[in-house]
């Protein structure tokens, strides 16, 4: 049976580690469970790591920057061990004492080192913006301030892993596409510069003119031998060029607005849009966050410049007292199912609330959406590739048929 390392709250409120022998992690918790224990972490005991699993973990060419996952985990444990009595030195001293490498080791210690020296736990946080945003601030602070640093850090922790999950989703679905389109461009290319050289010395000895579809699949495959590298060279300086346009404000938001208004991607990106806006939103205004303060730090994590427009003109709405719901409706970027709800909560004095349920429904929607487009999108991509391969083939056969023709 395998061995499993674990580390737990017991239940006087104290850090507990050890070994336990179960058949999978979810055993060990549950037997931690019925102990009375907090379970907090638990993973397989390696006791054979030598060499090169040491350079399979190993960090080469990272910065000090902290991941999501990372952070996610750090937030969760620090959410647990404080909501189960423990004063915030211990919890980062044991945080540091666990890290699973040096960059994550370093930049707790900084946390640790700052909060002894008297800093408020934001204060600390702050001074690593590029492992903790000012979302992640902003929480922790309202949280110190309201005296509920344990319940903000689990709300806060609660949001990271629904970020994480929805951004896994959709990198999850792409997966598959993207490896259809590398594998038929890699084929298309392949049966090119590769198998089609192998029978022009046939057709050119055979004499006679060649059918028009074996001409241009022949000039196609010369145009690709001679100029491809040159062609993707093109791709690659476009890419860039791209890339470098995007990051002009005007540019951007042409681009994003154009992202919206297209028929499937469009309702997607708007779904995904909304729930990252709502579930932000709801978490700040939840943690004691004022309605105008948390629409400045939702600013700041929205990746659209089109939405960055609408919660601006909805901030200033907001400072004028007139709501948000207005002007997010009248921007046309957002599902009126958002800001319906929105309005709602806004008219009951529940808009924390009913921005977390807006959240809940527009993640579920994105989650159906990139479904429906990859159920979509992988027939649709079959087809072209395989109808470009027959396409190649077809024009081969057919001027076999023709040289068959010459001959008779």
């Amino acid at each position: 049976m395998p061995s499993f390392r674990y580390t737990a709250v017991s239940p006087a409120g104290e850090l507990v580690q050890g070994v336990l022998d179960a058949p999978s992690e979810q055993a060990v918790i549950e037997k931690l469970r019925q102990q009375g224990s907090l379970p907090m972490r638990a993973e397989a005991a390696d006791t054979s790591r030598g060499l090169l699993a040491d350079l399979l973990t190993a960090e080469f060419g990272q910065g000090r920057a902290l991941n999501g996952a990372e952070v996610a985990n750090i937030t969760r444990e620090l959410a647990v061990m404080l909501g189960a009595g423990q004063d915030l030195d211990r919890a980062l001293r044991f945080l540091v004492d666990t890290a699973a490498n040096a960059r994550m080791r370093s930049v707790l210690t900084q946390l640790r080192d700052a909060v002894r020296d008297g800093s408020p736990f934001a204060t600390a946080l702050a001074q690593n913006p590029k492992s903790f945003p000012r979302l992640y601030v902003g929480l922790v602070r309202a949280g110190e301030a309201g005296g509920m640093l344990a319940a903000t850090l689990a709300r806060l922790a609660d949001l990271l892993e629904r970020q994480r999950a929805l951004r896994s989703s959709v990198l999850s679905a792409l997966v598959y596409p993207a490896i259809l389109v590398v594998t038929g461009i890699g084929a298309i290319v392949m049966l090119l510069t590769l198998v089609l050289p192998q029978f022009v010395p046939l057709f050119q000895q055979a004499g006679g003119a060649l059918p028009a579809p074996t001409r241009f699949v022949i000039g196609l495959g010369d145009f690709f031998t001679n100029y491809g590298l040159y062609l993707l060279l093109l791709v690659l300086v476009l890419v860039v060029a791209g890339q470098q346009a995007l990051r002009r404000p005007a540019v951007r938001t042409v681009w994003d607005r154009t992202l919206l208004r297209l028929p499937v991607i469009g309702k997607l990106s708007s779904e995904l849009l909304a729930a990252r806006f709502s579930r932000t939103l709801g978490t700040l205004l939840q943690n004691g966050v004022p309605l105008v303060s948390a629409l400045g730090i939702v600013l700041e994590v929205t990746d659209n410049k089109a939405g960055e427009a609408a919660v601006r003109a909805a901030t200033e709405s907001a400072k004028g007292g007139a709501g948000l719901s207005r002007p997010l409706q009248q921007s046309g970027i957002f599902p009126l199912r958002m800001v319906y709800l929105l309005r709602l909560g806004e008219e009951t004095a529940q808009l924390g609330p009913m921005a977390l349920r807006a959240a809940e429904i527009h993640e579920e929607q994105s989650r159906l959406g990139i479904e429906r487009l990859v159920a979509l999108l992988v027939p649709v991509l079959i087809i072209m590739i395989g109808g470009a391969v027959a396409g190649i083939v077809s024009s081969l056969m057919l001027a076999m048929l023709s040289l068959n023709d010459l001959a008779g």
